[in-house]
């Protein structure tokens, strides 16, 4: 079969990325030691710390975000250490097993997936831990594989209640750029992202914002690390440069993927995530089908995951809608596995892409004979059409 069309690229991540991105990130190689890259070099550490909401060092590294979660660990803890843990979904698992295999001791709140992380459940561990020997507790802020946040500020609050120690540290890997972050305001010590989501690049740069305290931990602590050693990173970054050979056109993306974002203002660009996520789950709840986030509080921005009725196959779905109309979306993952499919609406995208989206799973449901009441395109066009600035200036 030939396609035609454009590929609709409708999964959590990686997200499309944008001509003008990928405009730059073609441009030739420039020198990692020359006055041109250190002029990129600045520019970009220091303007990505408002996408964190920090004023504190952003580590850029070249790699995935799983590269940040144990660049993240390996510079605040050491072998034996204790963290705790909520188990929201799958990729709050992996970050748990990844801390058992560098020989930290991974306590895990455990939870049925359908919620974000409980702050009271958080704090009544802590209560229990009079020798404060859980040393940091890790959260994902949107757990990808399940379009539940966690509200990251409460976490916080449930730390300082206790009157604990523990660092913070969070997970923004598909919600930064996309929902509304605020590392330093919330108290965060480690915040861990990468390139491929909201920030609207490929695979392949991951992120450190650190806090004071967590730069302090950091030089007393015992785990062995070079590649991901911050104080090597921070001591060259001040100069323009990296230790190591950086992701160059990477970093050229970086650029113009920032420029893009101030240009449309932050503000603008968490309600126009908002505004997407909103239509998708109104066509979702007319269709007849639950999301796997049960309460709203804990909606995602970023992606839907959606649960079809017994007995349907989510990944027979998916390859339909991949066939007739040449678009991919998330699979579920886990215990989710083949129960579940998961719509991205993040990153480089408008209101007619998100319908198109909404239009190819409508057209699969019924090819696959799915039970579902016709009719969600229309209305999350409805939605799409009544929070829509031009609407507005229109009927003035």
């Amino acid at each position: 079969m030939v396609e035609t069309g454009r590929h609709f690229l409708q999964i959590p991540g990686p997200t499309n990325t944008p001509l003008p991105v990928l405009a730059a990130m073609a441009k030739p190689t420039i020198d990692h030691r020359g006055p041109e890259f250190q002029k990129l070099g600045l520019d970009v550490l220091a303007r990505i710390k408002p996408i964190f909401g920090t004023r504190n060092p952003v580590i850029i590294y070249p790699a995935s975000g799983t590269g940040a979660w144990e660049a993240a660990l390996v510079n605040v803890l050491s072998p034996g250490d204790q963290v705790l843990m909520f188990e929201t979904g799958w990729f709050a698992t992996l970050w748990n097993k990844m801390a058992t295999k560098l020989g930290i001791r991974a306590e895990f709140i455990r939870s049925d997936w359908r919620a974000g992380a409980d702050a009271a459940a958080i704090e009544a561990r802590l209560r229990e831990d009079k020798g404060h020997a859980i040393k940091a507790v890790c959260v994902v802020h949107n757990e990808t594989s399940t379009g539940c946040v966690t509200n990251v500020a409460a976490v916080r609050a449930a730390i300082d209640r206790a009157n604990h120690p523990a660092l913070l540290m969070v997970d923004t890997i598909s919600s930064l750029a996309s929902i509304d972050y605020r590392h330093d305001e919330w108290g965060v010590d480690v915040t861990v992202a990468g390139s491929q989501k909201g920030l609207m690049l490929p695979p392949g740069l991951s992120f450190n914002a650190i806090s004071d305290k967590a730069l302090a931990v950091s030089k007393t602590n015992a785990f062995p690390r070079s590649f991901w050693d911050w104080h090597e990173m921070i001591a060259i970054n001040d100069k323009g440069f990296f230790p190591y050979t950086p992701a160059t056109n990477m970093l050229q993306g970086l650029k113009v993927a920032l420029d893009m974002l101030e240009a449309e203002g932050m503000a603008n660009v968490f309600a126009r995530h908002d505004r997407a996520a909103e239509a998708t789950r109104r066509a979702v709840r007319h269709w007849g089908f639950e999301t796997v986030c049960r309460q709203p509080s804990d909606y995602s921005s970023s992606l839907t995951a959606v649960m079809l009725p017994e007995g349907h196959s989510a990944d027979a779905l998916r390859k339909t809608i991949l066939e007739r109309s040449n678009m991919s979306l998330g699979n579920g993952l886990g215990i989710l596995a083949d129960k579940v499919f998961r719509i991205g609406h993040l990153g480089d995208f408008h209101d007619l892409m998100v319908t198109g989206t909404l239009s190819g799973v409508e057209m699969g449901l019924a090819a696959c004979g799915i039970p579902h009441r016709p009719g969600g395109v229309q209305v999350a066009m409805t939605h799409l059409l009544g929070n829509g600035a031009p609407v507005a200036e229109a009927a003035e």
